[in-house]
């Protein structure tokens, strides 16, 4: 007798439980279990029937079967003789065959805790680590500065709306002037909008944390990769990669001129939407230094529209590009270190359907081959720009692993919780104006792999904005200053 297999299944036809006795496929066992609900018959306590090439054994228990699958030429007094046996075997009742089948146990729900408070406790600490790294930057800029405010992410907003001049006496108010301005809400956004985060000062989620990691932390996931866990590592950033937060000024005046692009590319070529938005801000220390003027220069384009601050004088900026107050006895307002907000003077737009101004197109080139699906992906990067920190975010199909990426100019890491692949490039000049990455994956839809964000930053403008003289209006000589400028991606996407 050579019994192929031995089963459980429910009257509906789903196997509970199941043994092999010999060396068949995984596949063979199933499509003849499957078959199994189709041929049996009713009414009958112990019964058999045969097939071309197996004999089914079996015995009715309350909703259940016992199966026997044999081949043809075995004894079936025996195989009765074997189905009697574990008929034996199985005195138990239905409902605790059902729970023996769910494999529910103790120690694996025990298990299962122990990881997940382990998982937990490595998160709390990521989290305490990453608290003392901020104070301490935060403690170091203090003590730096004399006691100075840290500006938090460096980023100087140039919202016309959180300074304003008062309508009476010499300092600046809260409550008109700058603070006034609501209207041509079509032409400009006025209110600060919120920027994507880069791939090197975001913190990674998941395991593949690297913030404040320590030894316990690491022992924690060399155990899981050894209990054959996926741990997916975030790259880690190179010296100079990551976004480090501008530090604050310390010239008694510092003008900062910033863009920000909006831009749609459509994925077979061409432009949906092409926006620059600009503005200029100034951030003076000490108050006897309110007193000026500041002249600038543009680059003459004429496709950018520029629109100074209701306060300011615009004839004066007209005739001789000065930005200064209406008031010229009115100083402008002064601030510490550590306030990021400045004094909004100027701003401008320019918008395109030339393609030439985009300073990174992107290509993808998905095909499906077999069941793998091979992805192209190049960049082209205009020569106006040098571009900083690039990183090109691609959405994939959900994955059980990685991608298998085959060729890349640059990095990649890989988003298991989002399912993104980041591409990521430290600087494009002119030595790299073009590259590409391939990989492949599970065969998907080639509208999956849109849209493609896209993030960078440059220290060139559209604008070619310059500032090149601050007056004083008490007379004496020029107060030293200076200007930072800065181009970054609002929102930026291949759709």
């Amino acid at each position: 007798m050579v019994v192929l297999a031995a089963s459980i299944v429910s009257k509906s036809g789903k196997v509970l439980l199941s043994r092999q006795f010999v060396d068949m496929t995984r596949i063979r066992i199933e499509g003849l279990l499957a078959a199994f609900p189709k041929l049996v018959g009713t009414g009958k306590q112990h019964t058999y029937f045969e097939t071309e090439n197996v004999r089914y054994v079996y015995q009715p228990i309350e909703a259940l079967y016992l199966l026997l699958v044999t081949n043809k030429q075995s004894n079936i007094l025996e195989d009765l003789e074997t189905l009697r046996l574990l008929s034996k075997l199985e005195n138990v009742t239905v409902t605790q065959v059902k729970q023996y089948c769910e494999m529910e146990s103790h120690e694996e729900k025990l298990h299962k805790l122990v990881l997940q408070s382990k998982i937990n406790e490595t998160k709390d600490v990521m989290k305490r680590k990453a608290s003392e790294i901020d104070k301490s930057k935060i403690d170091k800029n203090r003590s730096d500065k004399g006691g100075f405010m840290s500006m938090g992410s460096g980023r100087i907003e140039t919202s016309f709306s959180e300074m304003s001049i008062s309508s009476s006496g010499s300092g600046f108010g809260s409550g008109s002037g700058f603070g006034g301005i609501t209207t041509d809400l079509d032409a400009f956004s006025t209110k600060p909008k919120g920027r994507q985060p880069s791939a090197a000062t975001a913190p990674p989620k998941g395991f593949g944390m690297q913030l404040g990691k320590s030894q316990k932390t690491n022992q924690f996931l060399e155990s899981l990769k050894a209990e054959g866990e996926l741990i997916v590592e975030d790259l880690q950033p190179k010296v100079g990669q990551s976004r480090v937060a501008a530090a604050p000024p310390t010239d008694p005046i510092t003008l900062t001129a910033e863009e920000k692009l909006n831009v749609t590319l459509k994925r077979d070529g061409g432009i949906s939407n092409f926006d620059v938005q600009g503005t200029l801000s100034l951030q003076i220390l000490n108050q006897e230094d309110g007193l000026i003027q500041v002249q600038i220069e543009t680059g003459g384009n004429p496709g950018i529209l520029f629109k100074t601050h209701p306060n300011m004088n615009k004839e004066l900026f007209s005739n001789e590009n000065i930005l200064g107050l209406k008031d010229p006895n009115r100083p402008f307002p002064t601030g510490p270190a550590g306030d990021a907000a400045g004094v909004g003077l100027l701003k401008w737009r320019m918008q395109s359907a030339d393609e030439s101004m985009v300073p990174l197109s992107i290509n993808c080139w998905p095909s499906v081959s077999g069941n793998e699906t091979y992805v192209s992906i190049e960049y082209e990067a205009s020569a106006m720009f040098d571009l900083r920190n690039v990183v090109i975010s691609v959405p994939l199909p959900a994955l059980r692993e990685a991608p298998n990426v085959r060729q890349i100019d640059g990095e990649w890491r890989y988003d298991s919780r989002n399912s993104i692949l980041e591409w990521s490039i430290l600087l494009i000049d002119n030595s790299n104006r073009s590259g590409s990455m391939e990989f492949v994956v599970p065969p998907a839809d080639s509208s999956v792999f849109f849209p493609i964000s896209v993030r960078f930053s440059a220290t060139s403008l559209y604008s070619d904005l310059k500032v090149v003289n601050i007056i004083p209006l008490r007379g004496g000589a020029t107060p030293k200053f200076s200007q930072r400028t800065n181009l970054s991606t609002e929102n930026y996407q291949v759709v």
